[in-house]
C-alpha cells in the first residue's frame, strides 16, 4: 500500500499532471496508486523528489509506508 493518491491529492494536482512532471504516462502512475503495480526504489524517490518539487513534504517513508507501520 502506498499513500501517491492522497498526497497527490493535497498537492491540488490530477494523476495526468504527476505522471507529467515525474516524466511517465499516466497509466503507469495509475497502476502505483492501485497497488496493481510496485515501484521500484528509484522510482519511489524520482516520485517523491518530483512531489516535493511540487509543495509536498513528504519523505520516502511516509509515500511508502514500511510494512511493519502499516500494520499499527
Amino acid at each position: 500500500m502506498n499513500n501517491i493518491a492522497s498526497e497527490r491529492k493535497k498537492l491540488g494536482i490530477t494523476q495526468a499532471a504527476l505522471a507529467e512532471a515525474c516524466g511517465w504516462r499516466q497509466s503507469r502512475l495509475g497502476n502505483y496508486e492501485a497497488g496493481s503495480r510496485a515501484p521500484d526504489l528509484d522510482s519511489c524517490r524520482h516520485l517523491v523528489k518530483v512531489m516535493k518539487k511540487l509543495g509536498s513534504r513528504i519523505n520516502l517513508d511516509g509515500l511508502f509506508p514500511p510494512r511493519n507501520k502499516q500494520a499499527a
